[in-house]
């Protein structure tokens, strides 16, 4: 059984998003809380609660996730200077959404964590 989240109503235009990119796949749209001058939330359109949910059946949705983020980067004029994907995988990992969502951030010099 899914919870329902806002992106369930981002994606299906139900409340306004800035959405910079979507898809049948995946929708795009800038975070309204950015961490960084480019923040971008990128989501499946289809509900998947968590990384630990990606399988045989669809890790293609993953790989569009990421194949996405570098085309976004690419179009912000970010993916020179640098960029970071981060996927936070359930309470301990720092996900505070129950819904597999991709973060890109970029447009300034960030902390590198490792």
């Amino acid at each position: 059984m899914q919870n329902h989240t806002i992106f369930q109503d981002i994606i299906n235009k139900k409340i306004p998003a800035d959405i910079v990119y979507q898809d049948r796949i995946i929708t795009a749209f800038k975070d309204i809380k950015p961490k960084a001058p480019i923040h971008i939330l990128i989501v499946p359109n289809i509900f998947i609660k968590s990384l630990n949910k990606i399988d045989k059946s669809n890790k293609h949705v993953l790989e569009h996730m990421i194949y996405t983020a570098i085309k976004i980067a690419k179009s912000a004029k970010i993916s020179q200077d640098g960029y970071k994907i981060i996927i936070n995988c359930n309470k301990n990992g720092g996900q505070e959404i129950n819904y597999l969502h991709m973060h890109l951030l970029g447009g300034e010099k960030l902390i590198a964590l490792y």
